[in-house]
């Protein structure tokens, strides 16, 4: 249940945050979040989760309605950085969505599958 206080200044305590490190977001993605990742499609080919659903950052604004609007959302790049960008646009559409920091790089080294 909210806060007095998060209620008054209309925050969500379920939210996710801007930005979430590597175990958070393996958490997120086996309790059932979608893992997106905005790379260029060389990138995409080099190696991906094999989970995640591969919607570069230019077509995110329209290729964003394949995404569940009431299921959390895990951005990931190469390093973190267009995952920001991508998670903030995401949010301001309307879906609940984190960048994942350190992006690929970050979740191969904790174990995250890659193919």
């Amino acid at each position: 249940m909210a806060s007095f206080l998060d209620r008054l200044l209309n925050r969500d305590p379920d939210a996710l945050p801007k930005n979430v490190r590597v175990d958070r977001a393996l958490e997120l993605v086996a309790d059932g979040a979608q893992l997106v990742d905005v790379r260029e499609q060389s990138e995409w080919r080099s190696g991906h989760a094999p989970q995640a659903r591969h919607i570069p950052m230019g077509r995110l604004t329209n290729d964003a309605r394949r995404l569940k609007q009431d299921v959390p959302v895990v951005v990931m790049c190469a390093s973190g950085s267009r995952s920001r960008t991508a998670a903030a646009q995401l949010r301001s559409m309307g879906y609940q969505a984190t960048s994942l920091s350190g992006g690929l790089a970050a979740w191969r080294m904790a174990g995250g599958a890659v193919r």
